[in-house]
C-alpha cells in the first residue's frame, strides 16, 4: 500500500510535466499570434481580400506572413490548424486536477473548518462549477450584453470575483485558487473547441464549396480570442499559486484573486498596444506595481486565529496515524525538526509563514500530513531543506516505519 504512495507521487510528477509542457505551447502559440495580428500592416500590393501582412525574421531565415480577416479566394492546399494545444493543455490539466485534488480530497481540497463536507460531495461541486461556469459565460456572449465587448468584460469580471469569494466558502485556499485557475482555462480551452474552431471549419467548408464566408464567425471567433488574451497572465498565475501560501492562505485570498485578474489586463494592455504600434502605454507599469503592491499588503492582514484540534475533532483515517505505535516518536521528532517553520507563527529566521500552508504542530495536523512527510522527508531528503536542522537517517528511517506500518494496518 505504501508503494502506492510513491507511484501515485511518480503520477502527479508526470502529469504535472505533460501540463506544463502543452501550456507552454498553447500560450507561446497564442501569445505569437496575438502578437502577429496586431502587428500586421495594410500596403498596397496585397492580395484580394487580405487584410495584412508582417515580414519576420528568426533561425536565420525570413517569413512573409499574411492574414485574410475572411477567408482567401480558394482553399489552400495545406492548412495547419491551432487546437491541439488547447485541447492537450486543458486535458492534461483536469487530470492533474483528479491526481492531486480529487484523490486527495481530504488533504487538498477539503478544509472542515471552512465547510464540512464528504469528499464526493467537494468533487461534485468542483465539476459542477466548472461546467456551469462555461455555460454561464457562453450565454452572456451570446445574450445582447455580447454586442458590447468592453461592457461584457466588464461583466465576466465580477462573475470572476464572485467565482474567487465562492471558492473559498467551499474548499481550501490552495483549492479555491487552483480552481480559479481551472475555472477560468475551461473558459478559455472551451471557446477554442466550441467557438473558434467551429467558426472557422464552416469558413473553410463555405470556401470547399464555393460559397463566399459570412465575416460573423471571424468577429463572433475574435471577441472570444480577445477574452483568451486577457485571461492567460491570471491563470498561470493561479497555476502557480499553490506554490505561496501568502497568496492562497490568508483572509483576503478572494481579494488577491480580484486584483490578479487587474494585473493580467494592464500587462497585456501593454504588450497589445505596443505590438499594434500605438505607442508604449508605460502607465500600465505602474499600475501592476502599485496593484502588487495592495496584494502584498493584503497577504499580511493578521488572519484569523483558529483554535487547537483536539483528539476528537480527527478522521478516521488520522486516529489511525495518531494510534501507530511509532507516532509519540514521530511527534517528537516533527516537532524538533520540521515545526520550527511549520507552524501558525514560524521562528525560523526568514520563515515569514508556513511553507505551502503545512503546519506541524499538533498531532492532528502531523496525521492529516502524514504523506507528505512520509513522501518529503522519509523516502526522499527533500525536506528539512539542505537538512538544516539535521535530520538524521535514523529518524527518517522511522517516518518511513511509522507511515508503512500504519498503512498495512500493523
Amino acid at each position: 500500500m505504501y508503494e502506492y504512495a510513491i507511484a501515485w507521487e511518480w503520477l502527479n510528477f508526470a502529469v504535472r510535466w505533460l501540463h506544463v509542457i502543452t501550456a507552454i505551447a498553447w500560450i507561446g502559440s497564442s501569445f505569437y499570434f496575438i502578437a502577429l495580428d496586431l502587428g500586421l500592416v495594410k500596403r498596397p500590393g496585397l492580395p484580394v481580400g487580405a487584410y495584412g501582412e508582417e515580414w519576420q525574421v528568426h533561425g536565420g531565415g525570413f517569413y512573409h506572413i499574411q492574414k485574410y480577416l475572411v477567408a482567401p479566394a480558394s482553399m489552400p492546399e495545406h492548412l495547419t490548424w491551432f487546437k491541439w494545444e488547447s485541447y492537450a493543455t486543458w486535458f492534461s490539466g483536469f487530470a492533474l486536477l483528479a491526481v492531486v485534488y480529487y484523490g486527495g480530497a481530504d488533504l487538498f481540497l477539503i478544509d472542515r473548518t471552512v465547510l464540512d463536507i464528504e469528499s464526493w460531495q467537494a468533487i461534485g461541486l468542483s465539476l459542477a462549477s466548472l461546467a456551469v461556469g462555461w455555460i454561464l459565460y457562453d450565454l452572456l456572449c451570446k445574450s445582447p450584453l455580447g454586442r458590447n465587448t468592453w461592457g461584457l468584460m466588464a461583466l465576466l469580471y465580477i462573475v470572476l470575483i464572485a467565482m474567487a469569494w465562492g471558492y473559498t466558502q467551499i474548499f481550501t485556499g490552495r483549492a479555491a485558487f487552483l480552481h480559479l485557475g481551472a475555472f477560468t482555462a475551461t473558459i478559455m480551452s472551451a471557446n477554442v473547441f466550441f467557438i473558434i474552431i467551429p467558426n472557422q471549419k464552416i469558413v473553410v467548408a463555405d470556401l470547399i464549396a464555393g460559397r463566399t464566408p459570412d465575416p460573423k464567425y471571424g468577429v463572433i471567433a475574435k471577441q472570444r480570442s480577445l477574452h483568451n488574451n486577457y485571461l492567460t497572465l491570471p491563470v498561470i498565475f493561479f497555476m502557480l499559486s499553490n506554490h505561496y501560501p501568502l497568496a492562497f492562505a490568508t483572509e483576503f485570498n478572494w481579494i488577491i484573486a480580484a486584483l490578479v485578474f487587474l494585473m493580467g489586463v494592464t500587462i497585456r494592455h501593454w504588450f497589445n498596444t505596443t505590438h499594434a504600434r500605438k505607442g508604449k502605454p508605460t502607465w500600465t507599469w505602474l499600475v501592476t506595481v502599485l496593484i502588487f503592491i495592495v496584494i502584498m499588503w493584503l497577504s499580511t492582514v493578521p488572519k484569523v486565529l483558529t483554535g487547537e484540534e483536539d483528539q476528537a475533532g480527527l478522521s478516521t483515517r488520522e486516529q489511525t496515524f495518531v494510534a501507530n505505535g511509532h507516532f509519540e516518536a514521530v511527534r517528537d521528532v516533527v516537532q524538533g525538526r520540521c515545526s520550527m517553520c511549520h507552524a501558525v507563527e514560524p521562528v525560523w529566521d526568514g520563515i515569514a509563514r508556513a511553507p505551502k500552508n503545512v503546519k506541524l504542530e499538533t498531532d492532528g495536523e502531523i496525521a492529516a500530513h502524514a504523506r507528505e512527510i512520509y513522501l518529503q522527508a522519509g523516502r526522499s531528503h527533500a525536506m528539512p531543506p539542505g537538512n538544516i536542522t539535521d535530520l538524521s537517517p535514523e529518524e527518517r528511517q522511522l517516518l518511513v516505519a511509522w507511515y508503512e506500518t500504519t498503512v498495512e494496518g500493523k
